[in-house]
């Protein structure tokens, strides 16, 4: 039986999603909701769960850690969230982070999201 590869890095984490047909970005639009990239959907907080987390910390750099949130959609289509803190984030504060705090939160295993 083949064991699982531990993932825990983000670019390991955004190949799997990539080689899955799942890298989906999703990012705050200006318009304060959050937007597809590949679907060039519009998304509002409810229509969106939140299915994972993975927390990144900078080894040398304290300001160089970010947030990968895999998110679901309503229609089933798995997607993320990048947050990255300090001078990387591309993210408008306030909005961004009022946005996240009201997506609905199911953690979901590893393996079922990349199966």
């Amino acid at each position: 039986m083949e064991q699982p590869v531990e993932m825990n890095t983000l670019s390991q984490i955004l190949e799997k999603l990539r080689l899955k047909g799942k890298d989906n970005e999703i990012r705050m639009s200006d318009h304060g909701k959050m937007q597809s990239v590949n679907f060039n959907k519009i998304y509002t907080p409810e229509e969106l769960t939140i299915v994972k987390t993975y927390r990144f910390e900078g080894m040398s750099d304290p300001a160089d850690n970010s947030v990968l949130y895999i998110v679901e959609d309503n229609e089933k289509n798995i997607g993320y969230i990048l947050d990255a803190y300090g001078i990387y984030s591309d993210n408008d504060g306030p909005t961004f982070d009022d946005f996240l705090k009201k997506i609905p939160v199911a953690d979901r295993d590893e393996q079922e999201l990349f199966s």
